[in-house]
């Protein structure tokens, strides 16, 4: 169109001029060229500027990766034949990882006693959803939300519970953000838990760079067993691989696995950091998380005769 525009004038004047040599009539000035048109669709508002900070915290979480890559951690394989599991092994770190907490319930990251809790998951539909810091650049927007979608299908085919992406009605909340969004993160997670612990709420407001992402889930009523919101927290500083393994790890344990365990292997339920993401291992302990045989608030001496026959049947050793 804009070249149409300007060529118009141009040949309305030549038409002009070729009349007025065959006719008596005195010569027509030419038609002006119309100067061209400013655009009219306004420039979109620059990026603010990240601070020292967030640039520094970035800096780290690289050399972090780094180092950790340098030590042949954070593997993407899934667990191979140097990392085998029997179904003793299944059974144990099941147990760890769906019966007991990390940290006290509603304590922020206060450790937990260390005794057995009760099977906590979703009874109904997880929606997930993503929201971003205001320093996450549009490229990042779309890597990190097709990575999330992708992978929560992939829980969805594990587990055989109903899960999926839900912008309209979410209830589990991916929120990808950095340092400098952290005065704004407090109203933006009370806005999801409006009766949110203050304890919980303080953990947003001062998370240590140690660590470097974390999810809380919330059940629907007070002391209850059953999930019905949760919060992710990933950095928005993380280099892609650390990202990545903070998908992996936060999305599937706030579906219930809730704990680590130093000997879970291979697990990205465990502190050691040896596997960036999902294991053959952890896609059958979550399998077995939502088994029917199962549900939410069993105590572990009522789901050991179960947790022993699912173990058995995973490893095909179910006589």
């Amino acid at each position: 169109m804009g070249h149409r525009l300007r060529l118009l004038p141009l040949a309305a004047a030549a038409l002009v001029a070729a009349l007025a040599a065959c006719t008596d009539q005195a010569p027509t000035a030419p038609v002006p060229i119309p100067p061209q048109r400013p655009a009219t669709s306004p420039k979109p508002e620059p990026r603010p500027e990240r601070s020292e900070a967030s640039l520094q915290l970035s800096a780290y979480y690289a050399r972090v990766q780094a180092d950790l890559l340098t030590q042949g951690l954070l593997r993407t394989d899934g667990g191979g034949p140097d990392a085998p599991f029997t179904v003793t092994d299944l059974i144990r770190n099941f147990e760890r990882i769906a019966f007991y907490d990390e940290y006290a319930r509603g304590a922020g990251f206060r450790r937990s006693d260390g005794t057995a809790g009760r099977l906590k998951r979703w009874p109904g539909p997880v929606r997930y959803s993503i929201d971003f810091g205001r320093h996450v650049s549009a490229e990042q927007r779309a890597r990190d939300r097709a990575e999330v979608t992708q992978y929560v299908e992939r829980l969805q085919r594990i587990s055989g519970h109903p899960i999926g992406m839900s912008e309209a009605s979410p209830n589990f909340h991916v929120l990808i953000m950095g340092e400098d969004d952290r005065a704004s993160l407090p109203a933006r997670v009370r806005s999801i838990v409006p009766n949110i612990n203050p304890q919980a709420l303080e953990v947003f407001r001062t998370l240590p760079r140690s660590i470097h992402c974390f999810v809380i889930a919330f059940s629907g009523s007070e002391g209850g067993y059953d999930y019905a919101k949760a919060i992710a927290l990933i950095r928005a500083e993380h280099p892609p691989l650390m990202r990545r393994s903070c998908f992996h790890e936060e999305l599937a344990q706030g579906l219930g696995l809730a704990n680590d365990s130093p000997r879970a292997r291979p697990s990205i339920f465990n502190d050691d950091d040896e596997f960036a993401y999902l294991t053959t291992q952890d896609e059958i302990m979550l399998r077995m998380l939502y088994d029917p045989r199962l549900h939410a608030g069993m105590t572990l001496e009522e789901a050991r005769p179960i947790i022993r026959r699912m173990a058995a049947e995973a490893m095909g050793e179910s006589g």
